[in-house]
């Protein structure tokens, strides 16, 4: 099994299994393949050290992944609360940002539905 910026890949074709490191895709997987020169129908178990380590130098090199990317993201919102935008008020709030509605649906944002008490039609 092969270790890539600190995630152990499945023994899957090499395009695929370089999506499960957080930042890579199946677009910038199949670039990294490409660059590299390695086959990405081939099985990671597949691979050669050399390979690997070739896919390795890329990859630090040429991509920000894992804690990198996540810490980067993590400052930017960081940022907007702090300069208090629309953007990071909906942030701080747990609310949608990106214009969605919310009289219904955004749960996931919202999170579980609070009930309110005594909201009953009156007859």
């Amino acid at each position: 099994m092969a270790r890539i910026a600190g995630v152990d890949l499945p023994n899957k074709h090499v395009d695929i299994a370089l999506t499960y490191i957080y930042g890579i895709g199946r677009t910038s997987a199949l670039k990294i393949c490409e660059t590299t020169g390695i086959d990405p129908n081939k099985k990671i178990n597949e691979l050669s050290n050399e390979e690997i380590n070739e896919l390795r130098k890329v990859i630090e090199n040429d991509y920000k992944v894992e804690g990198r990317l996540r810490t980067e993201i993590a400052l930017n919102i960081k940022r907007l609360m702090d300069i208090g935008c629309y953007r990071g008020l909906r942030h701080r709030k747990g609310l949608p940002v990106r214009g969605q509605r919310t009289r219904t649906n955004a749960r996931t944002r919202k999170g579980k539905r609070k009930t309110v008490a005594n909201k009953k039609k009156a007859v």
